[in-house]
């Protein structure tokens, strides 16, 4: 390939905001998808770029390709991030007088927003900030603990408006660790969340297991398979989001084959409050049916915290 083609390839994929780099690709349809997935799209942006420029390379993309790519990033509204940060500090300050906001800008085209509320007759307050990390061209924003939650609607309306969404999701989804967030929210916890040696292959550590074991009888044996295969299957093979707790609000009705007493004639319905904590929650449940601590497969309330994005819960009847 040449080296003019190459690099005109390199700048114009820089352009290409992280969370639209996929679908750009894709629709640029000169990479095929299985070479994509063999190309890590979480490390630093420079290096993702020079992995791209060496497939094109291998292929030996001509400047009609070239082209093409730049023709579809065009097509993109790519997002302007001081534009964004001049609405959303003006919506605040038009709302609020005494309100302090600035910005720091992060990998993957996200920006740090610090904001210290103040009141119309108070200056702002600097030693409880809000934080909010917001990814361009994302219907999707992270935010620490507002102690004024009577601005919660101005931070939202804001947010909506810079970022030219028609809403900012709300998610039940709370943790202390941003790229477990992200990775849940971004739908990449199926990828390598980290650095994890895996290369021992299934079969391989049952094997083992069992020659730890001699007593081992066939019956065990063939029950550990199966329930080291459905935690497989269930959670994968790679290190899982980090969560502190999942918690579940349960309200039902009383219901009993007998009739009569307070709990039939009761007509609020009963509620309860389930809590499960850890460091690091995902892999705690993870490890339950190994252990022998818990039936495989796990209850779908426990394994479907990633897949629906969120760890509050709340159980009615139907």
């Amino acid at each position: 390939m040449d080296e003019t083609v190459a690099e005109f390839i390199k700048r114009t994929i820089l352009k290409i905001p992280m969370t639209e780099m996929m679908t750009i690709l894709k629709a640029w349809d000169f990479l095929p998808e299985n070479q994509l997935q063999t190309v890590n799209f979480r490390q630093r942006k420079e290096s993702l770029v020079q992995d791209l420029v060496l497939l094109c390379e291998s292929k030996r993309a001509s400047l009609r390709d070239a082209a093409l790519l730049d023709i579809i990033c065009e097509d993109v509204d790519l997002f302007d991030m001081e534009r964004f940060k001049s609405s959303f500090e003006k919506i605040l300050r038009r709302a609020l007088k005494n309100v302090t906001v600035s910005f720091r800008d992060a990998e993957e085209n996200a920006v740090w927003i610090r904001i210290a509320w103040g009141t119309q007759y108070r200056k702002p307050n600097q030693y409880k900030p809000v934080y909010v990390v917001y990814y361009s061209q994302t219907p999707y924003a992270f935010t620490s603990f507002c102690h004024l939650k009577s601005n919660a609607p101005l931070l939202s309306q804001a947010l909506t408006v810079a970022s030219n969404h028609h809403k900012i999701v709300k998610m039940d989804l709370r943790s202390r660790y941003l790229d477990s967030l992200k990775a849940i929210v971004f739908k990449q916890y199926n990828q390598k969340f980290e650095t994890h040696n895996s290369t021992m292959p299934l079969q391989e550590t049952l094997e083992l297991d069992m020659h730890m074991d001699s007593r081992i009888i066939h019956e065990n044996r063939i029950e550990k398979e199966r329930v080291q295969r459905v935690t497989q299957e269930t959670f994968g093979d790679y290190p899982q989001p980090r969560l502190e707790f999942a918690q579940y609000k349960l309200e039902t009705k009383f219901k009993s084959d007998f009739h009569g007493g307070i709990l039939a004639e009761r007509k609020e319905p009963l509620r309860c409050l389930i809590k499960f904590s850890s460091p690091h929650l995902l892999e705690a449940l993870k490890s339950l049916a190994p252990a022998g601590i818990a039936d495989a497969p796990l209850s779908p309330l426990l394994t479907c915290i990633p897949n629906k994005g969120m760890n509050y819960f709340k159980i009615r009847d139907k």
